[in-house]
C-alpha cells in the first residue's frame, strides 16, 4: 500500500500520526532535516507583505507539492489504510449498507480519456456502473467543492479584516492564507513545520471531506437514513486522499439506537474510503464490464453540479481554482473591484509559482498564487497510467484538455445546490453551524525523544 502514496509520504519506520516514534528524516533536498527555526519565530514565506496591503492566496495545490514535499505514511497508517480497498468497497455493498460514491472531477477527466468519451459520459456511464452493483447514489464533489470555495472566500476577507487591526499580537498570524485542499501538504506541514505554519492554512476542509460532512450529516437526514446506516465511498486522483479521510478530526458521534445500548455513542467517519481512479478502472475491468457500452443513466442531481439541460458545470482550474476564485471575490468586496477576463499571472521562479497583482491607487494589494504540483490534481498519483506507447506528457496534455470539455464555467455563489444547503442547514457563509461542519483544525504532531535521537 506504502508504495502507492506520493514519494515524500511513504512509509518512513514507525513515524505516524497516531502514536510518533521517529522522525520524518528526509528533508526536500533528500537530505537530514534541520532542527533549525527562525530566528523570528515566523515561518520563513516570501516577503511580499510590506508596507502595501498584501492578500496572499496559493492556488489549489499549494506552498509544497504532493510530489515533492515531504512527510512519511508509517506502518499503523498503511495497516489502517488496508480498509480502503475494493474489497471493502463490495463487501459493504454485500453487507446492505447503504453505499453512496462521491466522484471527483479529476478522476472524472481521467476516465474519459482512457475509454475516449466526455466526461459527462462517464459520470452517467459510472452511475449506471456503481448502480448495477448496489450503489444507492453517484455524486460529483464539483459541487461541494463549490461550497468550499465559497467558504474560503469568507475565510480570507475575515482574516485579511483582522490583520489591519493593529497592535494585536493574534492578528499577525492572520496572513498569508495557505489554502489546505492537499493532503500531502497537511501532513508535511503538522509533521515538519507545526506551529510555524499551521496558523496561517486555513481551515475549510478539503472538498471530499466537505461532501462527506455534507452526506452524513444533512443528506441522510433527506433520504431518511442514519449516518451509520451510510458507506461513504469518494473517487480521486491521489493514494493521499485515503489518509486525509482517516485523519480523527473528520469523525463525530451520534447516539446508539440500539435498545441495549441506548446510552452508547457511535462514532461516524465522514469519508469511509477512498478509490483512486486506478482502482475504479481495476474494479471495472474485475467485473468483465464494456465500459463504453453501458448506459447513459440519469444523473442523482441532489449533490451533482448539473443543469436542468443536462450539462455539468463548475469552477475552471485542475485543481480546484481557488486562488483566481478568490482574488476575484477579495478584489470585489474589499476594493469594489469587479474584475472581467482572464487573470493576468507573472511568473515568479517557474511555471510552478505564479504572482497575480492588483493594484488600486496609493495601494497595491498582492495575491501570490503557487502552484507546486505540475497541472495540480490532474497529475495525481492514482490516476490511470498511459496507454503502451504513451508518454505521460502526452496524457497530461490530454486530460487537461478534456478537464473542462463541455463543462460550463459558473460563479459557485450562483450554485442553486450550495444556495440550498446553506437555507437548509448551514444558515450563511462562515457562521456556526458552517464553522462547526465545513472547517476543521491542525496539529502540530509532538516529536518522541526516540525520533529527536535518530536524527543525530
Amino acid at each position: 500500500m506504502s508504495e502507492k502514496f506520493s514519494p515524500t509520504l511513504r512509509i518512513g519506520d514507525l513515524s505516524d500520526f497516531i502514536a510518533p516514534s521517529q522522525a520524518c528524516i528526509v528533508s526536500l533536498k533528500g537530505l537530514k532535516a534541520s532542527a533549525r527555526k527562525p530566528s523570528d519565530g515566523k515561518p520563513e514565506l516570501r516577503n511580499v507583505m510590506s508596507a502595501v496591503p498584501s492578500l496572499w492566496v496559493p492556488n489549489d495545490m499549494v506552498f509544497v507539492s504532493l510530489t515533492f514535499n515531504v512527510g512519511c505514511v508509517t506502518s499503523a497508517e498503511t495497516i489502517m489504510l488496508e480498509k480502503q480497498s475494493l474489497d471493502e468497497f463490495l463487501s459493504n455493498i454485500d453487507k446492505g449498507k447503504v453505499v453512496i460514491v462521491s466522484l471527483s472531477p479529476q478522476s472524472r477527466a481521467s476516465l474519459a480519456v482512457h475509454f475516449g468519451i466526455s466526461p459527462l459520459q462517464v459520470l452517467k456511464k459510472l452511475t449506471t456502473f456503481f448502480k448495477s452493483l448496489g450503489v444507492k447514489a453517484v455524486f460529483d464533489t464539483s459541487c461541494s467543492r463549490d461550497l468550499t470555495i465559497i467558504e474560503s472566500c469568507n475565510e480570507f476577507i475575515t482574516r485579511y479584516k483582522q490583520s489591519q487591526l493593529v497592535d494585536d499580537e493574534k492578528n499577525k498570524y492572520s496572513l498569508p492564507m495557505i489554502s489546505s485542499a492537499c493532503p500531502g501538504w497537511i501532513c508535511y506541514a503538522e509533521k515538519q513545520l507545526g506551529s510555524y505554519i499551521l496558523p496561517y492554512i486555513s481551515s475549510v476542509k478539503s472538498p471530499q471531506q466537505t461532501i462527506g460532512a455534507i452526506v452524513k450529516n444533512h443528506m441522510c437526514q433527506k433520504m431518511g437514513l442514519r449516518p451509520d446506516e451510510i458507506y461513504h465511498v469518494t473517487v480521486m486522483p491521489c493514494y493521499d486522499k485515503k489518509l486525509e479521510a482517516a485523519r480523527d478530526d473528520f469523525v463525530f458521534q451520534v447516539e446508539s439506537r440500539a435498545k441495549t445500548n441506548e446510552n452508547e455513542a457511535v462514532m461516524i467517519t465522514e469519508v469511509d474510503s477512498v478509490l483512486t481512479s486506478g482502482e475504479v478502472l481495476e474494479l471495472i475491468q474485475l467485473k468483465g464490464v464494456d465500459f463504453k457500452t453501458l448506459e447513459d443513466s440519469p444523473l442523482d442531481t441532489m449533490l451533482t453540479n448539473v443543469t436542468e439541460e443536462g450539462h455539468i458545470y463548475g469552477v475552471p482550474g485542475s485543481s480546484g481554482g481557488y486562488g483566481e476564485t478568490i482574488f476575484r471575490y477579495a478584489a470585489k468586496m474589499l476594493f469594489g473591484r469587479t474584475i472581467e477576463g482572464p487573470l493576468e499571472f507573472r511568473t515568479i521562479r517557474n511555471s510552478d509559482f505564479q504572482e497575480v497583482t492588483l493594484e488600486l491607487f496609493v495601494y497595491v494589494a498582492i495575491i501570490d498564487i503557487v502552484l507546486a504540483l505540475n497541472v495540480g490534481c490532474l497529475n495525481g498519483g492514482g490516476q490511470i497510467k498511459p496507454k503502451p506507447g504513451q508518454s505521460g506528457k502526452d496524457l497530461i496534455q490530454l486530460l487537461e484538455t478534456v478537464y473542462m470539455e463541455n463543462v460550463l464555467v459558473a460563479d459557485p455563489f450562483k450554485n442553486p445546490l450550495i444556495r440550498r444547503l446553506y437555507d437548509e442547514w448551514l444558515e450563511q457563509p462562515g457562521s456556526e453551524k458552517a464553522k462547526r461542519h465545513m472547517h476543521t483544525e491542525y496539529h502540530a504532531v509532538v516529536k518522541s525523544i526516540t525520533s529527536q535521537l535518530s536524527n543525530w
